[in-house]
């Protein structure tokens, strides 16, 4: 099958949605199928003319047998007639009016474009189950169009942990606020008398204010010499701070995949998340433990048992290694995906 990826131009390593569509796109290629990726430039979700002209251009030099597949996130920038003029397949993360940062105008307008634009979708694959259902009790989006594929979860060496000092702590995230570092941030710095280190990866371009409001909470809680903003991490570095990792904890409000959580089950490492994070149903009581989002005091009295009872810890990780093993890899899931865009 010959596929086009047409996803958003500027992304930021780490980030769930772009880690997907290069992952996915590299299993189906490797299972044979022939996969140009299309990034198209400009400003999204809400597509300005940059967008615009360039997916004019990008349109027009689609092969006829190419099988669109289109981001989400870049859906604003077509128009009904270009959607009903070709069988195309949408690739939903979450529904754009769903993040964070937006003005209450912005939102309607984006509910709006895809309120109109998604049922024009001949199939739509979603990464999580809950997307799904939200596409159709809230966008008029045919259940039977819908298929669900979750990331596949890359083989991975076991991390060893930082052996000893400090309990190295580890999130992945942009810097925005559905991410909810602030919640992380507050609730490891209640934990004083612990020895901890906290390491967030991920890009603060997205929203700029806010990752300075992070820093600034981080110098007003008096933690400046105990979390680390790394940024944007390239795949070496990333898997160097996983190989010293003891715990992952992510706060997110909502996250469709939260593909961190399962990665950190892969390389066995316990967890503390939220019920925000969709992977959090992977997580049992035996390999990590699961908070309610935005309470702080949950998470940091889950994260102090984790940080202070090293032979916990050591049986959780334990138990994640043996639960991340179970998980699907990208080829598996590229199997089914190319089976549910097929026809």
């Amino acid at each position: 099958m010959r596929i086009a990826f047409i996803v958003p131009a500027t992304t930021e390593i780490g980030s769930g949605a772009s880690t997907y569509n290069r992952e996915m796109a590299a299993a189906l290629e490797a299972t044979g199928h022939s996969i140009e990726t299309v990034p198209l430039p400009g400003r999204f979700p809400l597509a300005d003319d940059i967008a615009k002209a360039a997916l004019d251009a990008a349109w027009q030099k689609l092969p006829p047998d190419a099988v669109p597949v289109i981001d989400g996130f870049v859906l604003s920038a077509f128009d009904r007639s270009r959607l009903t003029a070709r069988p195309c397949v949408g690739l939903i993360h979450h529904a754009t009016p769903l993040e964070t940062g937006h003005s209450a105008e912005d939102r309607d307008r984006l509910r709006a474009t895809e309120c109109d634009l998604l049922p024009l979708l001949t199939k739509i694959v979603v990464t999580g189950a809950s997307t799904g259902a939200r596409l159709t009790a809230e966008f008029g989006v045919d259940a039977a169009r819908i298929r669900v594929i979750a990331p596949g979860t890359p083989v991975a060496p076991r991390s060893h942990g930082s052996g000893g000092g400090p309990c190295e702590i580890l999130s992945i995230g942009s810097l925005v606020p559905r991410k909810a570092h602030d919640v992380l941030i507050r609730a490891v710095a209640a934990l004083f008398d612990l020895d901890w280190r906290l390491t967030i990866v991920g890009g603060a371009s997205r929203d700029a204010s806010h990752a300075a409001a992070l820093a600034s909470l981080v110098a007003e809680l008096g933690v400046a010499d105990r979390v680390t903003f790394a940024g944007e991490v390239d795949e070496a570095g990333l898997a160097a701070l996983w190989a010293r990792t003891d715990v992952f904890a992510l706060a997110t409000h909502h996250e469709v995949t939260a593909m961190a959580v399962a990665e950190a089950l892969r390389r066995g490492v316990p967890v503390a998340v939220t019920e925000g994070a969709a992977a959090s149903s992977l997580v049992t009581p035996e390999c990590g433990v699961v908070c309610p989002p935005g309470d702080v005091v949950q998470l940091s009295k889950a994260l102090r048992r984790l940080i202070f009872d090293r032979p916990l810890r050591a049986a959780m990780a334990d138990a994640a290694w043996t639960i991340g093993r179970a998980l699907p890899d990208w080829q598996t899931q590229a199997l089914a995906f190319a089976e549910a865009i097929a026809g």
